[in-house]
């Protein structure tokens, strides 16, 4: 079976648009929530949210292009320009375009929960208001989610598959996993591959206020996302991108790329229980870490780190601590578990993505990123969540595991090269 291994990362997120940036996040504990600004939250229950600040695309992204892409498009485009450019992939001459790879042997996965919300909101709007002539005359392809790939594609020539993987908040995990079978097929060499969501707008806050899902924690922004805490109340809505460069050891090694970590096993199961509960047993959750473990060629043992989903919500923590359990046995007891939502909020397809970059930092650095505002542990939630602070230590495994509405259970498994 090939080997793929990773030679590029990307990230915009609410902890910064680099690489670098956001690895220092990570390790400060800072967190990237705050009161909403980008529209009128006097009405909404919801006053805050993991929105992206000081995004400049322009480095990317030529002005006239950023005009036909929809905001979840651009975070894409953006980290996908960093990770190509760290990969070696991008021309030396500043020319967007694929360099050092066969164009018809590189693809795209993307994960993508919810498409261009920002453009179906506003053009309902007008609909409503004005009538079908005053729509955007943009909006179905801004709106629609494999727009991302798309654009990517358009943006640097690449030629080979271009997919969107749309499994809910386990989106851009599964996404790296399609990728990586892509790779192990022979389909491709080089797969761009993470995922992407832009979703702060009323009526995203509205839809998840209504679920009852969302943190009220508005006279505190910073420590309103609380996985694993007593006292938590609900997740914090984020957004962002986190892309990743997948890439066949041989390829990667017959053009001289720096290899930043082997991407060495997924899995994925469904819980066939409920449309936005997980299993409360955790039994399908622990089927996909058990997968993941099984097609990376370790054991159970072997993992020195587990990312979690860890929303904060009262369902799924101490879900996710008993799919852990049952996967990891008492071997879990001897991890670190934590969830980086704690800082970025629940950036849905985008989650995958970062968390996935978190666990090559993590194994690249030597560090456990924290949970932080973790002040008073749930007594149903007993592992070590790296409370608040980061700590240091050797990785040679990570496993970062996503959970989406539907019953969508993905895990990817990283391993020191």
């Amino acid at each position: 079976m090939k080997k793929v291994v990773v030679t590029g990362m990307g990230v915009v997120s609410p902890l910064g648009h680099s690489i670098q940036a956001f690895s220092q996040a990570l390790k400060d504990g800072k967190s990237g929530i705050s009161l909403i600004d980008c529209f009128d939250t006097a009405n909404f229950a919801v006053k805050i949210a993991g929105q992206i600040r000081d995004f400049d695309s322009s480095k990317w992204i030529s002005g006239k292009d950023a005009r036909k892409m929809a905001r979840f498009t651009q975070f894409a485009a953006a980290a996908a320009g960093q990770a190509l450019l760290q990969a070696g992939l991008a021309a030396a001459d500043g020319e967007d375009r694929l360099a050092n790879s066969d164009p018809h042997r590189t693809g795209i996965v993307l994960g993508n929960g919810i498409g261009g919300f920002e453009i179906v909101s506003e053009s309902f709007k007008k609909l409503f208001d004005q009538g079908p002539d005053r729509m955007l005359p943009l909006t179905v392809p801004l709106m629609i989610g494999n727009e991302a790939s798309g654009n990517i594609s358009i943006i640097y020539g690449i030629k080979g598959p271009a997919f969107t993987q749309v499994t809910a908040c386990a989106s851009g995990t599964d996404a790296l996993g399609q990728a990586l079978d892509l790779i192990r097929a022979g389909r491709c060499d080089v797969v761009i591959s993470g995922g992407t969501e832009a979703c702060i707008v009323p009526f995203a806050i509205g839809g998840f206020q209504k679920l009852k899902a969302l943190s009220v924690r508005n006279d505190e922004p910073r420590k309103a996302s609380r996985p694993f805490d007593k006292d938590r109340d609900g997740f914090v809505l984020g957004e962002g991108a986190g892309i990743m460069i997948l890439e066949s050891e041989e390829h990667a090694k017959a053009r001289g790329a720096a290899i930043l970590a082997e991407c060495a096993g997924y899995g994925a199961s469904t819980d066939a229980y409920h449309i936005t509960a997980p299993d409360p047993g955790g039994l399908g959750g622990a089927a996909a870490i058990t997968g993941a473990i099984r097609d990376s060629g370790l054991d159970a043992a072997d993992i020195d780190y587990y990312n979690a989903h860890g929303t904060a919500t009262q369902i799924n923590d101490p879900t996710e601590t008993k799919m852990i359990k049952h996967a990891l046995g008492d071997h879990a007891y001897k991890i670190k578990v934590s969830s980086i939502k704690s800082m970025t909020g629940h950036c849905v397809a985008g989650s995958g993505g970062m968390e996935a970059i978190a666990c090559v930092l993590a194994i690249r650095e030597g560090f456990y990123p924290p949970t932080i505002n973790l002040d008073n542990a749930d007594g149903e939630c007993d592992l070590d969540y790296v409370p608040n602070k980061a700590q240091y230590g050797v990785i040679n495994a990570a496993a970062s595991g996503s959970l989406g509405f539907g019953g969508h259970n993905g895990v990817v498994v990283f391993k020191k090269y």
